[in-house]
């Protein structure tokens, strides 16, 4: 309905077509192929040019498409016993879909009647949880210590590092070194914050014809999302068009997203969301905006700002474009931050 296409991914080539006219009976207005490792080259080559080119919109498929060609409409994948997949093969299934500006969804789907093993349960609990910018970098992590990577320290990892992964032990010494020097109490909670999620419903990211490198690419998304300040992303800014030329629509995005990103951190937001018709931003339980403030808005501008369920602040206003979400989310942002700072 929305357009798109689907992959179900079932692996096992034996019972494949079983499922497929499963499919077909539960929805009969879905054109259903298969697609697996068995088949021959041509008519695997025919199946998937097919798909490419949207003659059919549901693929019941192998493990075959992990690397794949890129469909830019395939917008869904649903996952049968994800339990069985390892955490770097279920990130690249997932990333099969969202090739384009569409929103995608990845569904990973277990039995309701068998037990999961310890391991299985971590990864499917890791992999939901890594849904944001960067979040390869957690799941390497993850995946390293669900298998495991030796012995680091001692015999055997044991206490806080077992418990919290070497990684976040690392960053949370760090925060709390500082914070001594500083003169402060260490912050152990900030460590596990995952950050403000920002989501203006467009296109952010570097695009591979402007860098096709991978390996500078997640360099400069790690770069990226250790700027704190709105200098250090002036200066990467700078640097990136000195380095490679100037910025493309989907990086210049990226950039504002950070920014935005940063303004949150300083309110004290856990979420900011804007649309084509409003938007929202919630608020975490240590936000520094008063609630007299949110307050003087909704009753100013009743036709503007509501308030929801006590901790989301929604306004109802156009913004088509993208750069128009931008400056109207940023300008109440900075609404937000002057009558925190006076």
């Amino acid at each position: 309905m929305r357009g798109g296409q689907v992959y179900f991914l079932h692996n096992d080539v034996k019972s494949i077509q079983r499922v497929s006219n499963e499919l077909a009976e539960l929805v009969p207005e879905a054109r259903i192929r298969i697609a697996h490792g068995q088949m021959r080259e041509r008519q695997l080559e025919q199946v998937m040019s097919d798909f490419y080119h949207q003659r059919f919109n549901v693929l019941v498929c192998t493990t075959i498409i992990e690397n794949g060609i890129d469909v830019p409409s395939a917008n869904t994948i649903l996952i049968e016993r994800a339990d069985k997949f390892g955490l770097a093969q279920l990130h690249q299934l997932r990333g099969r879909v969202g090739r384009s500006h569409h929103q995608a969804y990845a569904y990973l789907m277990t039995p309701q009647d068998k037990k999961l093993t310890a391991d299985a349960t971590k990864r499917l609990e890791v992999i939901s949880a890594a849904d944001h910018l960067g979040s390869g970098f957690t799941l390497a992590t993850n995946d390293l210590e669900i298998r495991g990577a030796g012995e680091l320290l001692g015999e055997e990892q044991s206490g806080h590092i077992q418990a919290i992964g070497f990684t976040l032990y690392l960053e949370m010494l760090d925060r709390a070194v500082n914070a001594i020097r500083n003169g402060a109490i260490p912050d152990l909670d900030a460590a596990l914050h995952q950050g403000v999620e920002v989501n203006m419903h467009i296109p952010a990211l570097i695009p591979d014809d402007y860098l096709p490198d991978v390996n500078m690419r997640l360099t400069l998304y790690k770069r990226l999302s250790n700027c704190q300040t709105k200098e250090q992303l002036h200066e990467l800014q700078v640097e990136m068009i000195d380095r490679f030329g100037l910025l493309p629509e989907q990086l210049k995005a990226l950039f504002q997203l950070a920014e935005l990103r940063q303004l949150g951190e300083q309110l004290g937001l856990k979420k900011i969301e804007a649309g084509p018709n409003g938007g929202r931003v919630q608020f975490t339980k240590n936000t520094v905006v008063e609630p007299m403030t949110i307050v003087t808005m909704v009753q100013t501008h009743p036709n503007i700002f509501r308030l929801q369920n006590n901790d989301q602040l929604s306004f109802t206003m156009p913004m088509d474009s993208p750069e128009e979400r931008f400056v109207q989310v940023n300008e109440i942002l900075q609404q937000l931050l002057s009558a925190t700072a006076a």
